[in-house]
């Protein structure tokens, strides 16, 4: 007489399989898996350049469109600070995510004794670190080169700029999952960044859209992105709307980040 484990299924005349269970989270694994991360972004210099020198290089050609009207650049330039890097680290991580998940990286990974939280903690804190650099460059780039001109404290503005690139990491992280080739993850940019574009009050306030429209954005992430890029941009001290942009942003980016996670699962035959 045979026992039977519960949650397991024996099929006659194989070994009975055994269940894995999911690894606790740990500091050593997740730095590994963001070591192994910047050691393979390392041997792509494209992607860095469009992480790292893009913004920079979109924010001085912005600045000079606008020669003629220092104000418009002003206006605007803080909100693109934001929504620069966002679009950046999209691109890059899902297209980056995606190699791995078609080259079967992901697919061994999972064998391992990893857990999913160390693998998406892994990816998130490997292009944090880039987001970082880039957040670093772009906003004193804009404020120290291109005299964009700011009330309130430009610390708040790389804060914003931070969490703006988390989002579009854990974005990426998350539409990977639904692309079948690079092509098809550089497709989901219209779908997810460009409504966002256009409702998130970059070139007319929320306020004065539709209201159908006005109700959309006020439930997308960018639009608190620019909000609180705008706070910055008329405030001297921390409001509490900033506060409130800042942490959905952030929240925005903890939530898909976890959607990212429930994607991770072994593809078995």
């Amino acid at each position: 007489m045979s026992t039977v484990t519960p949650g397991t299924t024996t099929v006659p005349g194989t070994a009975t399989p055994s269940r894995t269970t999911a690894a606790p989270m740990s500091a050593a694994r997740t730095l590994a898996t963001a070591a192994r991360v910047l050691r393979q972004l390392s041997h792509d210099p494209r992607s860095i350049a469009l992480m790292i020198l893009v913004p920079c290089v979109m924010l001085f050609l912005l600045r000079y469109v606008f020669d003629g009207s220092p104000r418009t650049f002003d206006a605007i330039g803080a909100s693109l600070l934001g929504i620069f890097p966002l679009i950046t680290m999209f691109l890059v991580t899902s297209i980056a995510t995606l190699r791995e998940r078609t080259s079967g990286t992901l697919e061994r990974l999972l064998a391992m004794p990893l857990g999913k939280a160390d693998l998406i903690a892994g990816y998130a804190l490997a292009f944090g670190l880039l987001a970082i650099v880039q957040s670093v460059l772009a906003t004193g780039l804009a404020v120290r080169a291109l005299g964009l001109e700011v009330v309130g404290s430009a610390w708040l503005l790389l804060l914003v700029a931070l969490l703006d690139a988390l989002l579009g990491t854990a974005l990426g992280l998350f539409v990977s999952a639904f692309a079948a080739s690079e092509f098809q993850a550089v497709q989901f940019m219209p779908a997810v960044l460009f409504p966002q574009l256009l409702l998130c009050g970059l070139f007319t306030p929320r306020p004065n859209m539709q209201p159908v429209l006005e109700a959309i954005s006020n439930v997308l992430p960018m639009s608190y992105a620019v909000d609180g890029m705008n706070e910055v941009l008329r405030h001297t001290d921390v409001t509490g709307d900033f506060v409130r942009d800042a942490v959905i942003v952030a929240g925005c980016a903890a939530l898909v980040l976890a959607l990212g996670a429930a994607t991770l699962r072994r593809r078995t035959a």
